[in-house]
């Protein structure tokens, strides 16, 4: 009876061991630490990693992971600088460096850090330009880990980099940019033929010099290429054709089109020629003042329209004497005015009839 009460209470003990050895004892990982808070307060050692005795019921521990941290930042849209609409995503890499300040200092270290970068991230987007974004990053992603570990000191984490992933552009600019690109491979390639032309040039300057001292080598050149072509097998034929033929063809072409230029020139000249009795053209006349002014040429009336026009004031005719050989039987007081003269035609009076032309010129006839 007695060894059955002794064995009872012996079992008894072992379960309470047991019970209070559960409740004080505690496994903390090796990328773990722990924090261990005594009715509420903290206790300044931290428990590192193995198996941690506690005091049963007054004690609480609280592990901490101290492992590297990956947290993805979601894709922030903003405008650069050179007001381009961008989206860009970034990671950040974290871990707790104090588990005492992660833990008290503030509630979720992991969302906190979350934020801050998301606005850290909108921030430097909103400095930097498009160019920087796509090109230059590193000093992007060093200024963007001094903005994350300003806070994030006091908190007890430690920023280990930060990384911008990717840069998400507008279709209108991928098309812009690559157009660019595309016209700056265009003007590199351009550069390039043009001095390897310049270079050539420069070459067969100096082989055309060697040649023009040997003519001979000229001809050896063209049987040479002549060679190169009925090498293959092809239906060319090639039928050399001396430089000289083809200058002198062509001096030839440029004195037939001379002479044919001089002859339309003579023709053009003697189809512009005036006709007998018509005024000669002055160059010049037409749409401004001519240089030599035309001479003026009047036409005479009719000789019926003169004939018919009463006569002017005539002052009187002084008589005429008569000459040697007339005879004695004339009469020498014969009127003066008579309209019949000795040889039966008219008279000076007559003749001295006058009319006034155009212009009010007088005219005797």
């Amino acid at each position: 009876m007695v060894v059955d009460v002794v064995i009872a209470v012996v079992v008894v003990v072992l379960m309470l061991t047991a019970v209070v050895a559960g409740l004080s004892l505690r496994v903390v990982q090796q990328f773990q630490q722990g924090v261990v808070f005594r009715f509420g307060r903290v206790r300044d050692e931290v428990r590192g990693p193995g198996l941690v005795a506690l005091m049963p019921v007054a004690d609480k521990l609280r592990r901490v992971n101290v492992q590297i941290v990956t947290l993805p930042i979601p894709a922030q849209e903003g405008i650069t600088r050179d007001n381009v609409t961008v989206r860009v995503d970034a990671v950040v890499y974290f871990r707790v460096e104090d588990p005492v300040k992660a833990i008290i200092n503030v509630q979720d270290y992991n969302f906190a850090i979350s934020q801050v970068a998301q606005t850290s991230l909108r921030s430097i987007i909103g400095k930097s330009e498009l160019d920087d974004l796509l090109a230059n990053r590193e000093p992007i992603n060093q200024g963007l880990e001094l903005m994350i570990d300003s806070p994030a000191l006091g908190w007890g984490i430690e920023i280990d980099r930060v990384e911008i992933k990717d840069v998400a552009l507008p279709e209108s600019m991928k098309r812009s940019m690559s157009r660019q690109a595309e016209a700056e491979r265009e003007r590199r390639a351009r550069i390039i033929t043009a001095d390897g032309e310049y270079q050539a040039s420069a070459r067969l300057s100096e082989a055309a010099a060697v040649m023009s001292a040997t003519p001979a080598a000229l001809q050896l050149r063209l049987l040479q290429t002549v060679v190169e072509v009925a090498a293959e097998k092809n239906s060319t034929l090639v039928l050399p054709f001396p430089v000289e033929l083809l200058r002198f063809l062509d001096s030839a072409a440029e004195t037939h089109r001379r002479a044919a230029g001089e002859a339309d020139s003579r023709a053009a000249a003697e189809d512009a020629a005036p006709a007998p009795g018509e005024p000669a053209e002055v160059p010049g006349a037409e749409g401004g003042t001519p240089s030599v002014r035309a001479a003026e040429v009047h036409e005479l009336p009719p000789l019926e329209e003169v004939l018919g026009s009463p006569p002017l004031d005539v002052p009187p005719v002084p008589p005429l004497d008569p000459p040697a050989d007339v005879p004695a039987d004339v009469p020498g007081d014969a009127p003066a005015d008579s309209s019949e003269g000795p040889d039966g035609g008219r008279g000076a009076a007559a003749q001295a009839a006058r009319w006034r032309g155009p212009g009010g010129r007088t005219t005797m006839e």
